[in-house]
């Protein structure tokens, strides 16, 4: 019995304690002003001019001076005698009209007298002077009020928009720049001299030697033919040696067609003599990136047969990747820069080449085919590189700030400021985007202030105010015995509650 005394009586002067630093507030806390007026300094509102900080609308003086917080000047505070009387349009004192009473705390919660919101709190009158209609989606704020929330405007202007992408990719061997040596006949290799994958060659340096038998019989039949051309020169029949010197340029060509050099052949006419091998050339000068064995020293081959994969490394291709949206930005011969990770400082130049004909159902993505110049072939195939394409996406077009700009699922808005606290939410029609910019193509004009920070607070009030302001306008235009039907305990069921 005698511990639930104690406990009560701790929690009464618990009680008491904290109601009277919430009405007295000793230590001036800022979030004291969200309670109202009654929890600020003590001054009579009705005594004449009221004063403010703009940094701290808590403090409240009768006259000006400076803010004992920071030390700002005070500004007069709207709505009081002297500042009512100094607003463009007022009526002198005591000619004010209240237009409706609305809950401090639900602004929607309107009625037609004087009474208390359903959180019991008094409401406020709405004077017609303050609740001036400015058109749909116009407000006008409170100075104060816009320092305090930090509202800031840029003036919107006309410029160019680069587009930016920036992907990932990877390097890839030149399509047209690599070779393949085989051998157009079967045969036995013998004597190979470049056996190592990444091993440099040169343009005609040896390969390896192949012993084929059909090799050695064309060699004998080009020797045959030879003979035969140069005994039939002082024939006394043209026919005969015509046909003779079409048998050598056929035994000749046969010889070409199975890729037997100039060389070899010139050589063949000069000593005259059977080889029972033949060197295998490389066709072009690069790089071997691919064997066919570990050995081939020995080794059988057939026609046809890849032995080596040689690549030219002077030039070489990288395949970026690009998202759905940004390929219509791209052309052939688009500029990009190229960024290698592991050469810092080292940026790269090249053009789009090819631009991939398909999307990767999975990713949705589609390839882009870049040539680079690679200068020492530094470059090789499967390395790794940042892509960055700056493409024009418009140009002299009239532009707002990405943080201007209001998305609301199927409208676009942006708060213009319309200067001396007034602000106008607007529609507009939104075009390319790209640098932290968006292209307006409908709903501002050239000198026009657009709100970069709060704007969203400044719409919601403005779609509050068009809510109350057709809600008013709608019970004004209701029939009078209709309106003395509505009960005062049950508020009409509708965006705002009106009486």
């Amino acid at each position: 019995m005698k511990k639930t005394v104690v406990t009560g009586l701790i929690t009464f002067v618990l009680g008491m304690g904290l109601a009277a630093m919430v009405l007295t507030n000793p230590f001036r806390w800022e979030w004291m002003h969200l309670f109202g007026h009654a929890v600020m300094d003590p001054v009579d509102a009705g005594t004449g001019q009221l004063w403010t900080c703009g940094m701290h609308p808590q403090v409240l003086q009768d006259g000006p001076g400076t803010c004992p917080i920071c030390g700002m000047d005070l500004v007069p505070v709207p709505g009081t005698e002297s500042a009512a009387a100094d607003l463009p349009g007022s009526p002198p004192d005591g000619e004010r009209k209240v237009k409706y009473w609305q809950a401090p705390m639900d602004p929607t919660y309107i009625r037609d007298e004087p009474g208390k919101s359903p959180m019991g709190m008094d409401l406020v009158p709405v004077y017609e002077d303050e609740d001036e209609d400015f058109g749909p989606g116009v407000i006008r704020i409170d100075p104060v009020f816009v320092q305090n929330i930090g509202v800031q405007s840029e003036l919107v202007q006309r410029t160019d928009i680069p587009f930016t992408i920036r992907t990932v990719g990877t390097t890839a061997y030149d399509d047209n720049q690599i070779a393949w040596v085989n051998t157009k006949y079967e045969g036995w290799i013998e004597n190979v001299y470049v056996n190592y994958v990444g091993e440099p060659v040169e343009e005609g340096q040896k390969l390896f030697e192949i012993y084929s038998p059909q090799l050695v019989t064309t060699q004998k039949e080009y020797l045959q033919a030879l003979d035969y051309a140069e005994k039939m020169e002082s024939s006394d029949y043209p026919e005969i040696e015509r046909r003779a010197k079409s048998l050598l340029a056929s035994s000749r060509e046969r010889l070409s067609y199975w890729d037997v050099s100039e060389e070899q052949i010139r050589a063949l006419e000069t000593t005259r003599e059977l080889r029972r091998t033949l060197a295998v050339v490389a066709p072009v000068g690069g790089v071997v990136v691919e064997k066919m064995d570990h050995a081939l020293d020995g080794m059988f081959v057939k026609a046809g047969m890849n032995l080596y994969k040689i690549v030219d490394l002077s030039s070489i291709f990288l395949e970026a990747t690009v998202y759905e949206h940004q390929v219509p930005w791209l052309r052939v011969g688009t500029r990009a820069r190229i960024d290698l990770p592991y050469a810092p400082g080292r940026t790269l130049t090249g053009r789009i080449r090819y631009l991939y004909p398909f999307f990767d159902e999975k990713t949705r993505t589609m390839k882009v085919s870049i040539e680079l110049p690679n200068p020492g072939g530094r470059l090789r195939a499967d390395m790794y590189a940042n892509v960055t394409f700056d493409v024009p996406a418009a140009k002299d077009v009239l532009t707002a700030p990405e943080e201007a700009v209001i998305h609301s699922g199927a409208r676009d808005v942006i708060v213009l400021d319309r200067g001396n606290g007034t602000f106008e939410a607007r529609d507009v029609t939104l075009g390319v985007n790209g640098s932290g910019l968006w292209e307006v193509k409908q709903g501002l004009e050239d000198g026009d202030r657009v709100v970069v920070s709060a704007q969203f607070l400044i719409d919601s009030e403005s779609t509050l105010k068009e809510a109350i302001r057709k809600l008013v306008a709608r019970e004004s235009e209701a029939d009078a015995p209709e309106a003395d039907d509505v009960s005062e305990e049950a508020p009409m069921e509708m965006p705002g509650h009106i009486h």
